[in-house]
């Protein structure tokens, strides 16, 4: 675990980094253009040396990544099977 400024919020660095990694597809997919507008401030903060999310940022982030699996992702595309 890493901690932040406040001793009373602790991330680890691989759940930041998997919620940064995902904030893109949730500045596209996103239901709601205020949700967009969060994940790209998000992107760009991330940038910033030593930056961490506050612990009210890092609730929304992980409601929105949340969200995006549930409402099916697809950002990846179907599969589809090409037989010889």
């Amino acid at each position: 675990m890493t901690y932040t400024r406040h001793t009373f919020r602790q991330i680890s660095i691989s759940e930041l980094e998997r919620l940064l990694h995902h904030m893109p597809a949730v500045a596209v997919h996103a239901e709601n253009e205020w949700a967009q507008r969060f994940a790209q401030s998000i992107i760009r903060q991330s940038k910033r040396r030593r930056w961490q999310p506050s612990q009210k940022q890092l609730n929304v982030m992980r409601s929105l990544v949340s969200d995006l699996f549930a409402h099916g992702d697809n950002s990846g595309g179907d599969i589809e099977l090409i037989e010889d």
